[in-house]
């Protein structure tokens, strides 16, 4: 497995401090591999670690509670020396967060890892009051699976990138295996980190919102298109019960809701966001006949590298224009907007004039999949396939 730099690197200055170190994001993403690593690294200055995996049957039979956790973690001792805890995927435990709490107070140093943001919530947060960091692991982008399929021995192309995504496992696959993974992973997703967790009755409703959002990755949604769409498919359903549906796919971390920064009012109350899949394969297993929806993918994918390379990042409007993303970083910022293709004219012309009333203080980038450069004078053609590899705009 490769060595996930970017991530170690935000983690590493805190590896000494009491602040409890939580590891998050989507199942399956990688944080368990981030977590091992770690250990590796503290192995070769001390022997004081001690390594906890929650999705072992054998530990959830042995610890069943924050004492149990507590009670084990003593006799692992040998010790009074400052200890170095890594807990994987420590929400199956009940009272987690009070063994977390106990374990920070008594010269320890907390890894904690889990697949729902309910790791952060309210509860915890305010109990904790700033006595964390996090940090939020994601599927490969493309630099990552390239080093990983060459470890391999695999290829893996764009266009594979476009439509199956960067889950770390679902890369060893091929063909119908592939497929079958992400399928059985989606279920695992929606079963086990929502329906159970929360108790869901209306598993028929709460599937056919996960179908309409994960289908419209990259576009503008709101929990009222979501409700006529269930209500015409004959399904009584509520607006309130779908803005909680939407709510637990987040935090799961299926989706990210992008809120629409707006220069109407109106529009930014109107509880209009856009949609980003964590990863673009949960929209092609749900296309039929090979149809994938590589122009949404794209953007999708963008959004997802973005946020990798460090960027802030918001969909813009401007009274009538959208742009794709106003993102910023070191105090440098960039209008962006995404298209599969400009070749055919009405593209072009679409994706050029979005930047016309834009402040022209900012620079104006376009990145598509084409191989021609279409750059002008004032808006700067990023082809796709160099954007993966740029650490930076």
């Amino acid at each position: 497995m490769i060595i996930r730099e970017r991530y170690l690197n935000q983690i590493r200055p805190f590896i000494d401090s009491d602040l409890i170190k939580i590891i998050t994001g989507i199942r399956r993403c990688g944080k368990s591999v981030i977590l091992v690593q770690l250990k590796e690294e503290l192995l070769k200055r001390t022997n004081n670690v001690i390594y906890i995996d929650f999705e072992s049957a054998r530990v959830n039979n042995l610890i069943k509670n924050a004492f149990d956790l507590l009670d084990y973690i003593d006799k692992c001792k040998v010790n009074k020396d400052k200890y170095y805890i890594f807990i994987d995927e420590i929400q199956n435990l009940n009272d987690w967060a009070d063994a977390c709490k106990t374990l920070r107070l008594e010269n320890n140093s907390l890894f904690i890892t889990g697949s729902n943001s309910k790791l952060l919530s309210s509860e915890f947060t305010k109990e904790l009051s700033g006595r964390y960091v996090s940090f939020r692991i994601r599927p490969f982008v493309y630099s990552e699976i390239l080093e990983y399929t060459k470890e391999l021995g695999k290829s893996y192309t764009i266009n594979d990138y476009l439509i199956w995504g960067g889950f770390p496992k679902s890369i060893e696959y091929d063909g119908e295996n592939k497929k079958n993974y992400i399928y059985d992973l989606e279920e695992t997703i929606i079963h086990n980190d929502i329906c159970l967790r929360y108790n869901i009755k209306k598993d028929n409703i709460f599937r056919a919102v996960c179908d309409f959002v994960f289908r419209s990755n990259s576009r503008i949604v709101s929990a009222k298109s979501i409700t006529n769409y269930i209500k015409a498919n004959n399904e009584p359903c509520s607006i309130n019960t779908v803005m909680k549906y939407i709510d637990y796919i987040s935090e799961a971390f299926g989706i990210d809701l992008v809120k629409e920064y707006s220069t109407k009012i109106k529009r930014e109350l109107s509880y209009y966001y856009k949609v980003y899949n964590a990863d673009v394969s949960f929209n092609s297993i749900r296309v039929m006949d090979n149809r994938y929806d590589l122009d949404h993918n794209l953007e999708n994918i963008v959004y997802n590298e973005l946020l990798f390379k460090g960027y802030n990042v918001q969909v813009y409007r401007y009274e009538d224009n959208e742009i794709d993303f106003f993102v910023t970083k070191n105090g440098k910022s960039h209008y962006i907007q995404v298209a599969y293709s400009v070749v055919d004219n009405k593209a072009y012309e679409r994706e050029f004039k979005a930047f016309n009333k834009m402040d022209y203080s900012y620079d104006k980038v376009l990145i598509t999949n084409d191989t021609i450069d279409y750059s002008t004078s004032m808006v700067r053609h990023i082809k796709f396939e160099d954007f993966l590899m740029m650490d930076e705009l």
